[in-house]
């Protein structure tokens, strides 16, 4: 997959930067991929093939890769549907653990696997590994109506609100993340924090019981040694149908549902609401 490199040449206590862009001085047997921003503008992005180029990486002082939701061979086809559990003010690491099971149980009625892993810091990521046939506008619609069902059936404790002041002490679902050209974190990546977390992928049963702070570097090595790759099965069997959610989608629409609000370097979208925070919009005439 092409990766966003973050960058901390000067060490982890020093400042990092973001890197779409392969230095032009690279080695000719570097893997790249062409990949946009929101606005247009093309990067030649490097591909993590192997080992080999995560050494590269990390020797410029790369630690954390985020990850684009697609393959270098197609980067338009989003293959993967990523569910980003956000703690908001007032919502602790319990709540996110019970907000994963929540969307474990809607996808489980929907016939539609999906994998976790800690973030590396407080949140839960929840990947679902789709058949490669769907734009990441489509990707992001599904996500979109699944955060609004999940709000529909835990309305206080669970919140698709994008606006934070509409959030509350409430798991926000965030959707935008399935935007187009939007890289998460990745699997097995490493925080720049104080023992070097892992975001690491995990077993549904570890769920209620992980310490994503006890998932050092160290630890997760031992762990991968003595379990594997509690993932193996996400990639070894067959990928998922994203027509149960996009039907969902179209139910919300027929509704008289808008779409939710993008994100602010998105250009306005059709059917998106007023991109302002309801405390700023206008009232009457």
């Amino acid at each position: 997959r092409p990766a966003l490199m973050q960058r901390f040449p000067n060490g982890v206590k020093g400042k990092s930067f973001f890197q779409k862009r392969v230095p032009d001085s690279h080695p000719d047997w570097l893997d790249t991929a062409v990949v946009s921003t929101p606005n247009g503008t093309e990067s030649d992005a490097l591909v993590l093939t192997d080992l080999a180029h995560v050494v590269w990486a990390v020797n410029l002082g790369c630690i954390g890769f985020h990850l684009w939701p697609a393959l270098a061979t197609d980067v338009e086809v989003s293959d993967q549907l990523r569910i980003d559990l956000d703690p908001s003010p007032g919502v602790d690491f319990a709540d996110i653990r019970w907000a994963a099971h929540q969307v474990r149980a809607l996808l489980d009625e929907l016939g539609i696997a999906v994998y976790v892993k800690t973030t590396g810091n407080r949140g839960l990521h929840l990947y679902t590994q789709l058949e490669p046939r769907w734009t990441a506008y489509d990707v992001r619609a599904a996500a979109v109506a699944l955060a609004r069902e999940l709000e529909r059936r835990h309305p206080d404790r669970i919140t698709a609100q994008w606006w934070k002041e509409e959030r509350g002490a409430r798991v926000f679902v965030d959707f935008n993340q399935n935007a187009p050209h939007k890289t998460v974190f990745g699997p097995w990546s490493v925080r720049p924090r104080v023992g070097g977390q892992v975001s690491t992928p995990i077993a549904w049963d570890e769920v209620d019981e992980v310490d994503p702070d006890r998932l050092t570097m160290a630890a997760v090595a031992d762990k991968v040694a003595a379990e594997g790759d509690p993932w193996a099965p996400m990639y070894d069997d067959a990928p998922q149908s994203l027509e149960p959610l996009l039907a969902m989608s179209e139910r919300d629409l027929a509704a008289g549902l808008m779409d939710a609000p993008w994100p602010p370097v998105y250009p306005k979208m059709p059917n998106e609401p007023p991109r302002v925070a309801p405390s700023r919009a206008k009232k009457g005439p």
